[in-house]
């Protein structure tokens, strides 16, 4: 899969990990499209790499994800892969303070974008017997205190991943998640101030506690997700589908 012929579409791909696997996949010769709710953004991902395309879209919105395959028909005519990668990490809070509204928003943004994305993007993989990479964490592994609909929702994941593998396994498709750990730059530390507040610790007590989760003792690199989900995508990996395949140090407990 080295020629340009190639289309890969990632939600929320103009940060965070979903730009870095856009500019591995651009770097090798693939066609990027990224969808993002943050207009700057984007503009920030274009300025640098003028020839990835993209939707400004907020994709917990029908309208927003049917002008996301509007444009990708109109620029490329097809699909080859499909990386979902929105979420947002929901409240950190006993499962008694969070509210019905804060539950509905994370379970919208993580797992309803993944459905209204796949639904539009399967027909196309159908016809290149494409990929679709699914962002998971090893919180869909794990239980997660004080992170109910964040772990909710990347549970489910995994269970529509090995579903939807077997739905298109006839057709040549391919479907994977990814379950990372926690992942170096400004969400996690967001996350940690939360933690610590919900604790009463210091930050740096918590996060030298998501350090000692995994056996490597270390946060992971987005870039090292992204030559993952390139791995994924590859001829290398042609028997490999309906797998959730962890990146974090290998996670020994989520509880503390």
């Amino acid at each position: 899969m080295e020629n340009k012929q190639n289309v890969i579409l990632i939600t929320a791909g103009a940060s965070g990990i979903g730009c870095a696997i856009a500019r591995h996949f651009w770097s090798r010769n693939y066609n990027v499209h990224v969808c993002d709710i943050d207009s700057s953004a984007i503009d920030r991902l274009l300025e640098e790499i003028p020839e990835i395309t993209a939707t400004c879209a907020d994709v917990t919105c029908l309208e927003d994800v049917d002008r996301v395959f509007e444009d990708i028909t109109k620029l490329y005519g097809g699909l080859n892969i499909v990386v979902n990668n929105v979420g947002i990490a929901g409240p950190t809070a006993a499962v008694e303070n969070i509210s019905p509204e804060q539950w509905n928003h994370t379970i919208n943004v993580d797992l309803n974008s993944i459905f209204y994305v796949t639904r539009k993007a399967v027909p196309m993989l159908k016809a290149s017997a494409g990929c679709m990479i699914n962002m998971s964490s090893n919180a869909g592994l794990f239980g997660c205190p004080l992170r109910s609909p964040y772990t909710a929702a990347k549970w489910a994941i995994i269970g529509l991943t090995k579903t939807w593998a077997m739905e298109l396994g006839a057709y040549g498709v391919r479907v994977n998640a990814l379950c990372p750990g926690s992942v170096e730059g400004p969400r996690i530390d967001k996350v940690i101030d939360l933690d610590a507040q919900a604790r009463d610790l210091s930050s740096e007590a918590v996060r030298e506690m998501y350090l000692n989760q995994n056996s490597l003792g270390v946060f992971v690199d987005a870039q090292n997700i992204a030559q993952t989900a390139y791995f994924l995508c590859s001829p290398a990996a042609q028997h490999i589908t309906g797998q959730a395949l962890p990146i974090d140090g290998h996670t020994e407990t989520l509880s503390s």
